[in-house]
């Protein structure tokens, strides 16, 4: 990265106040600015690292109002951390800008590419797999037989695909990831102990989808596992086989999703939290960490916590009487010896 004030003012339509042709190379938090950093101030919390921070060009709000004199050059712009996130956009996909095949590929028959693509050393491509254009796939990763990649996707190190399943464009898939590994079906026999049911179905992943690293997504037994567009899907999560996730739902670490469960579109899952199998959760549903849902959430907008979920403000209210429960069971042992008495 290497622009001056005006080149970045222009990419985001902003106001220049101060040396236009300052030049930066990096970025930094505003208190850590040094010279050839661009950093940036959304929160007025940090306002007084303006004053002070040796960052060469900052971008701010058009509505920030200074009262001392300011060495960095300011960009003002209509929402600072916005346009910040676009540059780190811009920025990471040319750090990662790579092109090529790597000698050390495994390349099996069939598979088909776009143009611009990369592949690391010691990935595997097998047989009938297509892959989209401006897709960059890293060192040590494994795609398994006709799965389908979509265009402007990143694979990163040590990535596993199973066969038959498909990624939409614009997927994110971070290092340790497993997609399409079987589910976890078995059922019981007259002897005491489990036969596997196989899974034939696959994972089918749309578009703008981001999966955190060591993640976990199952097979379906038939048919497919199901994640909508613009899921967003932290590290350590369990997705289970047949599954489906509606689309610009979001969820936090260490959550596990059991089989055959219906997550509906813009919800928000804590992390640690567990969601039994077989249920239905309406849209725009919130629930807090470390919560358990084991049955049907219906209500669009719904607000749950709890171990046994239920709504978040009586669980609260709940709680402040959980907390006194000691201080309860000493009062009603005292009225128990004085009515004895």
């Amino acid at each position: 990265m290497n622009y001056t004030a005006k080149e970045i003012a222009t990419l985001l339509n902003g106001k220049i106040e101060g040396n236009p042709n300052k030049k930066v190379n990096s970025v930094a938090k505003i208190e850590d600015g040094k010279q050839g950093n661009l950093c940036f101030l959304a929160n007025e919390k940090y306002k007084n690292h303006i004053y002070t921070t040796k960052a060469s060009v900052i971008i701010v709000n058009k509505s920030l109002k200074v009262d001392k004199k300011i060495q960095s050059t300011l960009i003002k712009v209509n929402d600072s951390y916005s346009s910040f996130s676009k540059l780190l956009e811009i920025y990471n996909k040319m750090k990662f800008n790579y092109v090529g095949i790597s000698k050390f590929t495994d390349l099996k028959e069939n598979t088909t590419f776009g143009k611009k693509i990369y592949i690391g050393s010691f990935t595997t491509i097998n047989k009938n797999v297509k892959i989209g254009k401006n897709v960059k796939i890293h060192e040590n990763c494994f795609i398994g037989e006709n799965v389908e990649i979509g265009d402007n996707c990143i694979l990163f190190p040590n990535v596993v695909i199973y066969h038959d399943c498909k990624i939409g464009n614009n997927t994110i898939i971070h290092s340790g990831v497993v997609i399409g590994s079987d589910g976890f079906g078995f059922a019981p026999n007259n002897k005491n102990n489990y036969q596997k049911i196989s899974q034939i179905g696959n994972v089918n992943i749309e578009d703008n989808v981001e999966i955190g690293a060591n993640t976990t997504i199952d097979r379906a037994t038939m048919g497919s596992t199901k994640i909508g567009k613009g899921v967003k899907l932290d590290n350590l999560i369990q997705i289970a086989h047949n599954v489906e996730i509606g689309s610009d739902t979001v969820i936090a670490a260490q959550a596990a999703i059991a089989g055959s469960t219906k997550i509906g579109k813009r919800c928000m899952i804590g992390g640690q939290t567990a969601v039994s199998g077989h249920i239905k959760i309406a849209d725009d549903v919130k629930i807090a960490g470390q919560s358990g849902i084991a049955s049907d959430i219906n209500t669009k907008g719904s607000i749950v916590q709890g171990p046994m979920a239920f709504n978040i403000k009586e669980f609260q209210r709940s709680y402040i009487i959980f907390k006194k429960l000691p201080e309860m069971y000493k009062t009603l042992n005292l009225i128990h010896k004085q009515f004895n008495e």
